[in-house]
């Protein structure tokens, strides 16, 4: 049986300049799944439907509803956090 056993993140606290940087990271990785998305040729529909490869997330970010913004926004938040409790530094240049 698998056990998944995600890096623990728990004591990573962002500074505020890099929880400013999570926004970006969130629209950033629904531009990347609306990409492949594409590819497979999936189209906007109103609902979901696998079969018909459509999905009403097929929109700009600022369209999405927060529900789908909140998953893109834990996604960058919990990769941001990973890097840093790898012992990595972030900074603007």
């Amino acid at each position: 049986m698998y056990t998944p056993k995600p890096i623990d993140t728990s004591g990573i606290e962002l500074p505020k300049e890099i929880t400013e940087l999570t926004e970006k990271i969130a629209e950033n990785v629904h531009e990347n799944w609306a990409v492949e998305r594409i590819a497979d040729g999936w189209i906007y529909g109103e609902k979901r439907d696998d079969e018909k490869k459509t999905t009403p997330c097929l929109v700009p970010y600022d369209e999405l509803p927060e529900r789908e913004k909140n998953f893109d926004r834990i996604t960058a938040m919990q990769s941001i956090k990973t890097i840093l409790a790898l012992g990595y530094k972030i900074e603007k240049i």
